[in-house]
């Protein structure tokens, strides 16, 4: 459990147990073959109490040039930017961002809420902020509203489009429910424009932590982790 939780190797935890550091309700542990249930059980590591958890919940304001993926031989990875203890849950990004794209990225190993996250069947709805090349119009809204043709020729869902500010360079709020590839890049496209940054703000009931610098993360709070899971239950 220790060596899992990342308090050290198994050899170097070994050495702690020799010790006399770990205790199990309140009794001294040196047999690293010891069984242990830590759901009701109150494991100690120098009198700090060890929290056991299965799964984890990160909430990452992720950097444009890093990959959404767990590794890369070349690219920094949003797995690399975890803490080492943090990283020994195996935890993996809930879909991806562009290499480019700035914003809200949920990690976890829970393999089941990732599941329900991306089916194409829930339509989790994901808002994007976005700054285009050219002047957004109500007829913009109107298209993306009724659903755009890519350039594969695939239809999109209906995208609800609000204008925050238009000129030479328009603002812009774009909330879908499917994760085609580089889908709100290939639908500006669609109407003749072009995406010059891109954040997600939003992904269901999950909103981007704004004191979270790009790079930065938490942990999602008890809260959100309920709001997550009962969303995902209709």
């Amino acid at each position: 459990m220790l060596a899992n939780l990342g308090y050290g190797s198994r050899k170097e935890v070994k050495q702690l147990l020799k010790s006399g550091a770990v205790m199990i309700d309140d009794i001294v542990v040196k047999d690293a073959k010891q069984q242990v249930d830590p759901t009701i059980q109150t494991v100690t590591l120098n009198g700090e109490v060890i929290e056991y958890k299965e799964y984890i919940y990160l909430l990452m304001n992720k950097p444009p040039g890093v990959l959404s993926a767990t590794e890369d031989n070349v690219d920094e990875t949003v797995i690399d930017l975890l803490e080492i203890e943090d990283q020994v849950y195996e935890p993996f990004p809930v879909g991806r961002l562009d290499k480019d794209t700035e914003g809200l990225l949920l990690i976890t190993n829970d393999g089941q809420l990732a599941h329900r996250l991306l089916s194409p069947k829930k339509h989790v709805p994901k808002t994007y902020f976005a700054v285009i090349d050219r002047e957004v119009t109500d007829e913009d809204v109107r298209a993306f509203a009724e659903g755009v043709v890519l350039d594969d020729g695939y239809k999109t869902k209906p995208g609800k489009l609000k204008i925050l500010k238009s000129g030479t360079h328009s603002d812009v709020e774009l909330t879908i429910t499917e994760g085609k590839f580089h889908q709100v890049k290939r639908m500006f496209e669609a109407v003749g424009k072009r995406v010059i940054y891109l954040q997600r703000i939003s992904m269901g009931p999950l909103v981007l932590d704004e004191t979270l610098e790009p790079g930065e993360y938490r942990e999602l709070t008890d809260e959100e982790i309920e709001l997550l899971k009962n969303d995902q239950v209709k």
